[in-house]
């Protein structure tokens, strides 16, 4: 067998074959959607994001007869080390032929990396964090993934825990078709209607009016909210405006509200449209004209990945969240969506899983995480 080669990413060359790579991987395959190029590039630290004021990433290709065989990155993330005091190294960004070789050799030179950083157990995968794309997909693969969700081959899961990986946590997607809505709301809008009235519960859609000053407040609330989940890193603030401005485009106003408590913003609900069989058409390209084409009559689409539903700690308890979900119900009616993904929700988090599991939501996907202590 021929020479097995791996790099550590440098070159202006090299990165665009790191880049470039999964188009080649994936061709043929009808469940791939593309990344969006500029954000791919600026998420592995190739341009700028604001991930990387504080934490540092270091790609890594693999070769065979000088053709690309497979890709990894190394993201040393310094605020889960500072955060949960845990010396732990992520890898993500990868992708492999089935080969174990080259998965083996692309895992050690991560393991390397780290190891010279006095670094020596892994977690992954995470573009770059939990706050973006994350997991392995290991179940439902007879479909294409949401808006910001990942999927990949079914044979990765042997790849990684062929090295040893084994599994830290599994995250789920859940399915709803609008032919659940009236019954779910027959359900739940009568215990919804009493936690507003105890609690005195004021609920306001997003502010087209100040927009992005919503969309910050927002994302600030999703910020505070996870602070006891398994694993979070809160975004910084630099991270929080950077999102809010990426995201000020692709939300929609009627499917975004907030519930307030005596003045006090306490909770907050968005979903996105599913932008993902746009992304397919225009190959991840936003320019010159993909971007066009991307918003273009935005409610054309119908179906809806919902990102968060979050609510400040100290409400968590009293049914805020069954609100900002009850209050989805005729807001999507309105605007005529046909199915909603509620992704990701963690495997740990019995709250959420059993309130959409109550509302009839069906578990469609699956994903993991894996650490390796060695």
């Amino acid at each position: 067998m021929s020479e097995l080669l791996i790099r550590q990413v440098a070159s202006r060359r090299e990165k665009k074959q790191f880049l470039e790579y999964p188009w080649s991987l994936y061709r043929g395959d009808p469940n791939w959607i593309p990344p969006l190029r500029g954000e791919q590039k600026a998420l592995v630290g190739y341009a700028k994001h604001p991930f990387y004021e504080k934490n540092q990433c270091q790609t890594f290709l693999a070769y065979r007869d000088g053709e690309v065989v497979g890709r990894v990155a190394a993201i040393l993330n310094q605020g889960h080390i500072d955060l949960h005091d845990e010396r732990r190294g992520f890898f993500g960004f990868f992708e492999c032929v089935d080969d174990q070789e080259v998965a083996d050799a692309l895992f050690d030179a991560v393991r390397k990396w780290f190891a010279e950083r006095d670094i020596h157990k892994l977690r992954g995968p995470t573009n770059p964090s939990l706050n973006y794309v994350l997991g392995l997909l290991i179940d439902g693969f007879d479909s294409p993934p949401t808006f910001m969700m990942t999927y990949n081959p079914p044979y990765y899961a042997q790849l990684i825990e062929n090295r040893g990986f084994q599994k830290t946590q599994d995250l789920y997607a859940y399915w709803g078709h609008i032919d659940m809505l009236p019954k779910i709301n027959e359900r739940w809008d009568p215990v919804a209607k009493q936690i507003i009235e105890h609690f005195d519960i004021k609920l306001h859609p997003l502010n087209k009016s100040r927009f992005l000053e919503d969309v910050v407040a927002f994302l600030d609330i999703y910020n505070r909210s996870m602070v006891a989940t398994w694993g979070f890193v809160p975004m910084s603030d630099a991270e929080l405006k950077f999102m809010a401005h990426s995201l000020r485009h692709l939300m929609v106003p009627d499917l975004a509200f907030s519930a307030e408590i005596d003045g006090k913003l306490i909770g907050a609900l968005f979903g996105l449209p599913d932008f993902n069989p746009r992304i397919k058409q225009i190959d991840g390209r936003l320019f010159p004209f993909g971007f066009l084409r991307l918003l273009r009559n935005k409610s054309a689409i119908k179906k809806i990945r919902l990102i968060s539903a979050n609510v400040l700690p100290e409400y968590q308890l009293q049914g805020v969240g069954l609100v900002l979900l009850n209050h989805l119900v005729p807001a999507a009616q309105k605007y005529g969506l046909q199915e909603a993904e509620f992704s990701w929700v963690l495997e740990s988090n019995r709250l959420s899983r059993r309130s959409l599991e109550k509302g009839g939501a069906k578990r469609a996907k699956t994903y993991r995480l894996y650490d390796l202590d060695e």
